[in-house]
């Protein structure tokens, strides 16, 4: 009984994968953020690109 409770400890204490789960939560986290910012400015910026495309066009003769 003494090895599975020192089995049970020793497991208890291991953060070996812990910095590895930090690590990807904290790629997800960037993934949504960066996710959230295109989606929020994309229309945006189209519309300006769409504006731009309009100014350079020449007129049709």
């Amino acid at each position: 009984m003494k090895t599975v409770t020192n089995l049970f400890n020793r497991l208890r204490r291991d953060e070996t994968g812990a910095s590895l789960v930090e690590y990807g939560l904290l790629v997800g986290l960037i993934a949504v953020a960066a996710i959230a910012a295109i989606t929020t400015l994309g229309g945006t910026i189209s519309s300006y690109f769409e504006n731009i495309n309009t100014e350079l066009t020449p007129p049709a003769t």
